[in-house]
């Protein structure tokens, strides 16, 4: 008798384990139910030929008035820039931002590998920043000084200029800054 009950216990355990190898739908004639998790698939990563010329300020569209947050699309023709772009979107005909100066500024983030905005502060208070050319990443300590009030303003960021040995997610990437100045305060 031992032995069948023994035996009975391998078969439920094997009986189990095969159910639990059948799909939702073949188990059940029931929708799946809320308790499946599908993981958000990772960003592709943007190809470029990596003999491909490096971008320029032209080749990056952005759309959008200043104020307005802005669409950025990233070209696939061109590579990474390695040094600095700095570039006027729009001039702005208020105060310029002086080094040690302050102001309030508005900024839509874009990661150059994935052409995805990471973050954006349009919709919340605009970011204070104390010291103009003081302390930020190096891409904002020169890319901001002499921008006036209302102007909105691309900056491409090298890794090296930007997050490069910090331990930021975002150390090894390039960075595209649309920043717009809402309000310049002299140092």
């Amino acid at each position: 008798m031992r032995n069948v009950s023994k035996i009975l216990v391998v078969v439920a355990a094997a009986a189990l384990t095969v159910t639990g190898c059948v799909s939702q739908d073949q188990a059940s004639d029931e929708p799946p139910g809320d308790t499946q998790t599908f993981s958000e698939p990772a960003a592709p990563e943007r190809s470029a030929d990596p003999d491909a010329p490096e971008c320029t300020a032209a080749d990056i569209q952005v759309e959008g008035a200043p104020g307005e947050k802005p669409t950025v699309t990233l070209p696939e023709d061109c590579s990474a820039p390695t040094e600095l772009i700095v570039e006027d979107l729009a001039p702005g005909d208020g105060p310029e931002a002086a080094e040690g100066g302050a102001m309030q500024a508005h900024y839509a983030l874009t990661a150059w590998s994935t052409g995805e905005e990471v973050e954006a502060s349009y919709g919340q208070s605009p970011l204070p920043i104390d010291s103009i050319g003081v302390g930020m990443i190096e891409a904002w300590n020169q890319g901001l000084v002499g921008m006036r009030q209302g102007g909105r303003r691309l900056i491409v960021a090298p890794p090296d200029m930007a997050y490069a040995g910090s331990g930021n997610e975002l150390q090894d990437e390039t960075l595209v800054f649309v920043v717009d100045a809402v309000e310049i305060t002299a140092p």
